[in-house]
């Protein structure tokens, strides 16, 4: 079966977050109808309250798995509404946890770059509103990705989701995800430091674990 965009999501409403860096959250996304503009900016409709962490170009797209929700809704024993994790795009067939980084993909017209994996924090936290939740999601290892957008273009649910290129160095979202929240495997840790693909102020970071 193809890999596709089976929900697009943006923010529904910002909300107070209180303890939170900005004091409120756009994580509040729903699924949206049509086709929505897509720029180096994000998805036209949505909104980033916390622009430090959130706002740069490197993070204009959250995506994450149809899968990875229904292996959540299994061990937490409640449904999920696709959006609920804060993702713009929810995805199907399309494993985002072994996404190497630096992948290039194209839905409809609009080209993404892979960069990075989602670092809980403590909005998250508060928005799921459960018991050691940050902990939680870090031992799932199911984190989604983040993308930066080479071309502008339009995209809905329902687009297919094309490969363009993978890089050869084989760094995952996943190796990156273990190494930021203290995976001092030496081979995984030298590989994120030499992944091009990685930003040089995330290696410089990672660079301190080398022994």
């Amino acid at each position: 079966m193809s890999a596709k965009v089976i929900s697009l999501n943006v923010v529904h409403d910002v909300i107070p977050d209180v303890g939170g860096t900005v004091g409120i959250t756009a994580i509040d996304k729903r699924p949206v109808t049509g086709h929505r503009q897509v720029t180096t900016a994000g998805i036209s409709g949505d909104q980033r309250s916390d622009l430090k962490h959130h706002g740069s170009p490197t993070q204009a797209v959250y995506a994450y798995a149809k899968e990875d929700y229904a292996w959540w809704q299994k061990e937490l024993g409640f449904n999920l509404s696709f959006g609920q994790f804060g993702e713009n795009l929810t995805t199907e067939n399309f494993d985002l946890t072994n996404l190497v980084i630096g992948t290039k993909i194209k839905i409809g017209d609009t080209q993404l770059r892979a960069t990075a994996p989602r670092i809980p924090c403590g909005t998250f936290a508060r928005w799921m509103n459960l018991d050691q939740w940050v902990k939680r999601f870090t031992d799932g290892e199911r984190v989604g990705s983040y993308f930066e957008v080479l071309a502008s273009g339009e995209i809905s649910a329902g687009d297919e989701i094309e490969v363009i290129s993978v890089p050869d160095h084989a760094v995952t979202v996943l190796d990156y995800f273990r190494v930021h929240t203290g995976d001092r495997d030496q081979v995984r840790v030298e590989k994120c430091v030499n992944c091009v693909d990685i930003l040089p102020e995330v290696r410089e970071k990672f660079s301190k674990f080398i022994n």
